[in-house]
C-alpha cells in the first residue's frame, strides 16, 4: 500500500481548518447581527419614550405645578400634594427598609452564610424580589387596610419598604462577599472583634455597593402604582397626617392620565418627566458610586 505524501495530508488538514474557521466566523456574524438587531430594537422603543416623556413633559412644566393642589377637572392646578405625598412615603419607607435590609445581608454573608436560616431567608428573599408589586399591595391591604377600615399613608409606607428590603439585601449580601477574605482575616489577626470587623473594615470596603442598592430600591418604589391604590389610595389635598389617605405621583398620574380632561392629562405627562428625572438621576448616581469603587 502506497503512502499517503506529506504535503497532501498538511493541504488537507488546511482546508479543515478553513472551513471550520469559516463557519465559526459565519455563526459569529449572525449572532454579532441578531444582538445589534435586538439592541436597536430596545433602543428604538426607549428613545421614542423618552422622547415623548420629554415632549409633553415639559411643557406641562410650571409654578403652580409644584405649588397648588390637584385641580378639579377643565380647572387649573398643580400636583403639590402628590409630590409631597411620594416623597414622605418614600422617605420613610426608605428609612425603615434600609437598616432591616443591610442588618439581614450582614447575617446572610458574614454570620451564618451557609445555616438553614440563611438559606431559608434567601429563598424568602428571591420569592420577595420576583414578587408582583400588587401582590405586596393586597397583602397590606388585608393586614393593614381591612384590618383598621381606613386606607393611610402608613400603609403605603409599610408596603414600599417590603419592596425595598429584598433589594438591599440582596445587593448588601452579594457587595459584603465580593471584600476578600484576607481583610478580614488581617483584622482578626490584631485581635479586631467581628462586629468591629464587619463595621470597619467589610461595610466599609463596600459601602458603595451597599449605597448603590439603596438608591436602586429607592429608584424601584418611586414609581409604583399598585400597591399604593391599595394602601395609601389617593387624596384630591394636601394631607400630613399618614393616618389618612395621602396622595401620590403614580397614583395621581395613572388616575389623570385615564381621564378624559385635557388639564389633568397635561398634569400627568408632567408627573412622569418628574419621575423620570428622578428615577435617572437616581440610577446615574448608583453607576457613578459603583464606578468609583
Amino acid at each position: 500500500m502506497s503512502a499517503v505524501p506529506a504535503s497532501s495530508h498538511s493541504a488537507a488538514q488546511t482546508q479543515a481548518r478553513q472551513a471550520r474557521y469559516n463557519s465559526r466566523k459565519r455563526v459569529n456574524q449572525i449572532a454579532l447581527t441578531l444582538s445589534l438587531g435586538a439592541m436597536a430594537f430596545g433602543l428604538f422603543w426607549l428613545i421614542w419614550i423618552l422622547w415623548e416623556t420629554i415632549r409633553l413633559g415639559v411643557g406641562g412644566l410650571s409654578i403652580a405645578l409644584f405649588t397648588e393642589m390637584t385641580p378639579p377637572p377643565n380647572d387649573e392646578g398643580g400636583i403639590a400634594n402628590a409630590i409631597y405625598g411620594s416623597f414622605i412615603m418614600v422617605a420613610l419607607s426608605t428609612f425603615i427598609g434600609t437598616p432591616i435590609g443591610i442588618l439581614a445581608g450582614i447575617y446572610l454573608a458574614e454570620y451564618n452564610p451557609r445555616g438553614w436560616l440563611a438559606s431559608s431567608t434567601r429563598f424568602v428573599n428571591d420569592i420577595l424580589l420576583s414578587a408582583p408589586s400588587i401582590v405586596i399591595g393586597l397583602f397590606v391591604y388585608a393586614v393593614v387596610v381591612a384590618r383598621f377600615k381606613s386606607f393611610s399613608g402608613y400603609a403605603g409606607v409599610l408596603a414600599l419598604a417590603l419592596i425595598v428590603i429584598p433589594v438591599v439585601i440582596r445587593t448588601t449580601e452579594n457587595m459584603l462577599l465580593l471584600v476578600p477574605a484576607g481583610l478580614r482575616e488581617a483584622a482578626y489577626a490584631l485581635g479586631t472583634p467581628k462586629w468591629k470587623v464587619i463595621t470597619m473594615v467589610t461595610l466599609r470596603a463596600a459601602r458603595a455597593g451597599v449605597i448603590t442598592g439603596v438608591l436602586l430600591g429607592v429608584a424601584r418604589i418611586a414609581g409604583e402604582t399598585a400597591p399604593l391604590l391599595f394602601t395609601a389610595l389617593n387624596n384630591q389635598f394636601w394631607n400630613s397626617d399618614l393616618s389618612k389617605p395621602m396622595a401620590s405621583l403614580p397614583v395621581t398620574i395613572f388616575k389623570f392620565a385615564m381621564s378624559p380632561y385635557e388639564n389633568w392629562q397635561h398634569l400627568a405627562w408632567a408627573g412622569v418627566f418628574l419621575i423620570t428625572l428622578a428615577v435617572l438621576g437616581l440610577n446615574i448616581l448608583a453607576r457613578v458610586l459603583t464606578r468609583q469603587k
